[in-house]
């Protein structure tokens, strides 16, 4: 099973999948740590200069370059959804868990939301940019975790690891 983890910027795609990965013993891979070694540096950096279609055609690619093989959690950036064919590859192949949080809770965790390099931040507002990406992040989700009063990791993981054998169960 390869599991793809989504949400926004800040709701703990990647500190969970070590994690879930750990706790599985799968592989883990971090799309935003894929990003800067195809980029050479940081993700806001790449941001400013380049603009946000080419940051999310370079996340598309560090996608469909993925080696999916069995037994691999994949937390992806919070601009992954904006690109319809990473998506599409991510929906065929893995089961994709949105990672879900309230809009003042993720407000409180992005501190500095102008260093995080979060596509579309500059037109739209955290708010804006939140209430967008929430809509995308249903569309693709085949399993939603609320971690809103989840504030043992352990527990965001166990919660993954139950909904993601009822799916499965459910689905033959």
């Amino acid at each position: 099973m390869i599991i793809t983890l989504i949400g926004m910027a800040g709701v703990g795609k990647s500190t969970i999948g070590k994690l879930l990965a750990s706790h599985l013993g799968y592989s883990f891979v971090d799309v935003d740590d894929l990003i800067k070694q195809r980029i050479g540096g940081q993700l806001q950096d790449y941001l400013d200069e380049k603009g946000d279609s080419a940051f999310i055609k370079v996340e598309e690619d560090a996608i469909l370059d993925l080696d999916l093989k069995d037994k691999m959690v994949i937390a992806t950036g919070g601009s992954a959804i904006y690109s319809e064919t990473a998506m599409k590859i991510l929906s065929e192949k893995s089961l994709i868990i949105l990672l879900d949080d309230t809009f003042p809770n993720i407000k409180k965790r992005i501190s500095h939301p102008w260093k995080r390099g979060l596509v579309g931040l500059r037109e739209k507002g955290i708010r804006k940019l939140y209430l967008e990406r929430c809509q995308l992040y249903r569309k693709y989700a085949d399993i939603v975790v609320d971690i809103n009063e989840m504030t043992n990791k352990k527990k965001v993981v166990d919660d993954i690891v139950e909904k993601s054998k009822v799916f499965y169960s459910s689905t033959f």
